[in-house]
């Protein structure tokens, strides 16, 4: 029997895979970990933001040496609403997830380093070199399969200084008082100092395709329109996340035929809003907490608390069926307006993903705010290939 070269390789330095670092060299600073990046840095370039009521206590203080930002409350606008909400939300910055992750690490960090395969005990590098490992976790994002049905949460964000103080205390979560267009949008601010904000125009749309042109005009033009005056552009994120609608989760995983993965990846997300921080924050703490990490075990674990979260979320891409499949795509909006009129507890458990059997029945008495047949129709489509065609004709029914 040939020895590993490691314990543990994690492929990808990702969220959830920086997470599980972390996690492992505080409880088992023994073992023999090692990450791959393929950029120059791990944690890429991000802002990964939470609510309070997400976390437990413990969970908190040990991800507290991360935080950049927090704030006590924020806020939500829509052309017939607007809502102050007294739950706290905070953020993380990639540059300091970064540090944290290398200092963490030292040489067991091999950033800019390209991956060919992954294999569940042994990676091989793009110069044609293998590692063999106890077990390899992938975390290298989503991987599309055709046993899920995904729609998309496309943005771009511009951080930016601006000539004069801005004037917010909190951050508006939700701007949705913009155009709309091919599916539900919003802008998203974050105040970060007196005159550096985050600006992020996001849209729920159909594809995985984004114009980052139009994105990056959506961003000035807001500034512009809220009397703000960008002295300086310091950074810009981008990205697209996936929000599900249906799927099959024992074959997803079938597919992965026993390859451990972690993150987005492994499907772990809140499947409506796309926020992951949560999830890693969880799985690192189950990882952490095994005793035996193999790849069998790893895999097995990881699919099975997977398995356990889609089975949960299914009233969650219930919605988010009626979202997108149900009403015309510059209406959409109206279901989020109408779900921000819900008492503020019920949209903390949303958030947090822990909504009761009450909770659920609120959400849905009433007047829908999408036409009553599509609604209907939608929460029927549990098949992807259905709802890809159903996209397909969604799309060019919306097309002006």
């Amino acid at each position: 029997m040939t020895t590993p070269d490691f314990d543990l390789i994690l492929v990808g330095g990702g969220l959830a895979n920086g997470l599980i670092a972390l996690r492992l060299k505080q409880a088992r600073p023994a073992l023999r970990l090692l990450m791959l990046e393929s950029d120059v840095r791990p944690g890429g370039n991000h802002t990964w933001s939470f609510h309070d009521g997400d976390l437990d206590d413990a969970q908190h203080t040990w991800l507290a040496p991360l935080i950049g930002c927090r704030w006590p409350s924020h806020r939500v606008i829509f052309p017939q609403r607007t809502r102050q909400l007294r739950g706290g939300y905070a953020s993380i910055f990639s540059a300091a997830f970064a540090r944290a992750v290398e200092d963490a690490l030292g040489a067991d960090l091999w950033a800019d380093t390209r991956v060919e395969s992954v294999q569940p005990n042994r990676v091989t590098l793009a110069d044609g070199r293998t590692l063999q490992a106890g077990a390899v976790i992938d975390g290298r994002g989503v991987d599309p399969n055709p046993h899920v049905a995904l729609g998309y949460q496309a943005f771009l964000g511009q951080e930016v200084r601006l000539a004069h103080p801005h004037g917010l205390t909190q951050p508006i979560l939700m701007d949705a008082n913009v155009a709309q267009s091919d599916g539900y949008r919003f802008i998203y601010v974050l105040p970060f100092t007196a005159d550096t904000l985050l600006i992020e125009d996001t849209h729920y749309v159909d594809g995985p395709q984004a114009d980052e042109a139009t994105l990056r005009d959506h961003v000035q033009a807001y500034a512009r329109a809220s009397g703000w005056t960008i002295d300086e552009v310091l950074r810009e994120e981008r990205g697209v996340l996936p929000i599900t609608l249906a799927g099959d989760i024992d074959a997803f995983w079938r597919d992965a035929d026993g390859q451990p993965r972690s993150g987005l990846r492994a499907g772990l997300f809140h499947p409506t809003t796309g926020y992951s921080l949560p999830h890693a924050v969880r799985l690192a703490e189950q990882i952490a907490r095994l005793d035996d990490l193999s790849a069998p075990a790893l895999f097995t674990a990881i699919r099975d608390t997977a398995q356990q979260e889609w089975r949960r979320q299914g009233y969650f891409r219930l919605l988010n069926r009626m979202l997108f499949l149900a009403g015309r795509a510059e209406q959409r909006w109206r279901v989020m307006q109408r779900f921000y009129g819900l008492p503020e507890p019920l949209i903390e458990r949303f958030y947090a993903g822990r909504l009761t059997a009450a909770d659920k029945l609120r959400i849905v008495v009433g007047k829908p705010p999408v036409p009553l047949g599509e609604a209907a129709r939608a929460v029927q489509l549990t098949d992807p290939r259905q709802i890809v065609s159903r996209q397909s004709i969604h799309h060019c029914r919306n097309r002006p």
